[in-house]
């Protein structure tokens, strides 16, 4: 069974950057997509991005379009997520998670693994 484990989170002003690792332990990932999602307080878990299992195929969801970039480093058995110009909106628990489907999705249930999430906040 593969377990995730998200690192990176913290506390970062408006405008800056912070990058999300990813690592999967019990088991390569490499034959899985890749999804990031968050979870903002009173709010329901929304998709962030996904990579393909090669790492050719990218999606993201538009509020962090030109702002967040995924990332996955199959020699390293990693997958990042690198935030720049953050928004205090931007404040959430952020997942890591695997799906088996042919593409990147955007849809939580298609995805298998979960990580325990690490948590983003962006002060104003």
């Amino acid at each position: 069974q593969v377990q995730l484990v998200e690192s990176g989170g913290g506390l970062v002003q408006a405008g800056f950057s912070l990058r999300l690792s990813c690592a999967p332990s019990g088991r390569t990932f490499i034959d899985y997509n890749m999804g990031w999602f968050r979870q903002a307080p009173g709010k329901e878990r929304e998709f962030v991005g996904a990579i393909s299992l090669t790492g050719r195929s990218t999606l993201y969801a538009d509020p962090v379009k030109g702002r967040f970039t995924i990332s996955r480093a199959n020699a390293k058995n990693t997958v990042n997520l690198q935030m720049n110009s953050l928004k205090p909106e931007d404040t959430a628990v952020y997942y890591c998670a695997a799906s088996r489907t042919g593409l990147p999705t955007n849809k939580a249930n298609e995805y298998n693994y979960w990580g325990q999430g690490t948590q983003v906040t962006v002060s104003s």
